[in-house]
């Protein structure tokens, strides 16, 4: 089977000297992470915002604690068997897991339920944990094959790096993770802050646990909002503002700036537009190379304090979680948040904390949210020129 494009660098495509990427395994072009300016004519003005979101999307903490059943799945003899089967045959077929798709990867029986699951991570709760997925008993490249073909039933692959990587490795590599504007803080063992990633959704899979820490935290970001709306006014209309510079952190196309100019919160350009959030704040505090130079400005008082105040809001509502090895996180980045705690790994030889990470894609057309970004409807998100 040709070698799947798992995540391992941060260098643009175009800076790939000596080392072209193989552009037989992406049929429908290589793209690059997808950071890109939104259209600036849809991002409405805080006017335009909503005083308070109601509906299945604001959840608190307590709605789900002691309420397993409400948002875990055990996966089933016969669910197992079936993802097995599909990957054997996948497997089978030797070709690069860059193409897998429901086509090639059929689930009749699970497909109806992965329906109505995909419904409800888009528009209603936001987030899943599965468990029982046998990492262990399949190793890491079946697991990798099954995990991908029952991505394919909630959205389309994103890559996650510059070099075009669906498959992206969460794990300590030993890079600094003060040097925020090189590192992408998942490939250290630093917390991280709550955040939102750049696919519409995003799933990881847990093949190795850390000796400490490395637990999970999620929040509705419409009962965020909600906080910050009731008690902050002020600091939420920072939110909507598009004066918060975003880093591209050297993922960029040729002729592209370093760095894009972006707000935290939006509405969607229609009518009865749902809020949705855009957000990493290593991606903002990274900028002082360009900020110390005054090239762009540096984050004002009211920025600073409007980053506390979300962080804080979002610590203080947060759904915590422990994933074990054969979990799968798949959650919403339209309305859910979720960070990381910092962790520390078992000394060698035991395997350092492991996540296999996707990006999902939900086109508008086919159900996703409408974002003022070009590429709402685009399956891939992101381009090379």
């Amino acid at each position: 089977m040709a070698p799947v494009q798992c995540e391992n660098s941060s260098v643009a495509l175009h800076q790939l000297k000596g080392s072209p990427l193989p552009l037989h395994l992406f049929p429908d072009g290589p793209k690059t992470s997808g950071q890109h300016p939104p259209i600036y004519e849809q991002a409405k003005p805080f006017s335009e915002f909503p005083k308070e979101i109601t509906g299945r999307t604001v959840w608190k903490a307590e709605d789900y604690t002691n309420n397993p059943e409400k948002w875990m799945h055990q996966f089933s003899e016969a669910e197992i068997a079936e993802l097995s089967q599909a990957a054997d045959t996948f497997l089978d077929a030797r070709i690069s897991l860059t193409v897998i798709s429901k086509s090639n990867f059929p689930l009749p029986k699970l497909s109806s339920f992965l329906a109505e699951l995909r419904e409800d991570i888009i528009n209603c709760r936001g987030f899943i944990l599965f468990k029982g997925f046998p990492v262990e008993q399949w190793g890491n490249h079946k697991s990798a094959v099954a995990y991908m073909g029952l991505g394919t039933y909630l959205g389309y692959f994103v890559s996650q790096n510059g070099r075009g990587h669906v498959l992206g490795h969460v794990k300590d590599l030993g890079e600094d993770s003060t040097q925020t504007d090189r590192v992408r803080i998942y490939r250290t063992n630093a917390r991280q802050f709550f955040h939102t990633d750049d696919g519409d959704i995003v799933g990881l899979l847990c093949i190795a646990k850390a000796l400490e820490g490395g637990e999970s935290d999620i929040v509705s970001t419409h009962q965020v909002y909600n906080g910050i709306a009731k008690t902050r006014p002020d600091v939420l209309e920072t939110l909507t503002k598009p004066i918060w510079y975003i880093d591209r952190k050297g993922e960029t196309s040729i002729g592209q700036e370093e760095y894009i100019r972006a707000c935290i919160f939006y509405v969607e350009p229609k009518e009865d537009g749902r809020v949705f959030a855009k957000w990493d704040p290593y991606f903002v505090r990274s900028l002082t190379r360009f900020s110390d130079k005054g090239i762009i400005p540096p984050l004002s008082p009211a920025q600073l304090e409007a980053l506390t105040v979300l962080e804080e809001t979002c610590l203080r509502l947060a759904l915590h979680m422990v994933l074990d090895v054969g979990d799968i996180q798949s959650l919403a980045n339209s309305h859910i948040l979720h960070a990381r705690t910092e962790y520390k790994d078992y000394p060698p030889p035991a395997p350092r904390r492991h996540l296999m990470r996707l990006w999902l894609a939900t086109p508008e057309s086919e159900g996703g949210w409408s974002l003022p970004f070009w590429d709402t409807n685009e399956k891939k998100r992101g381009e090379f020129k």
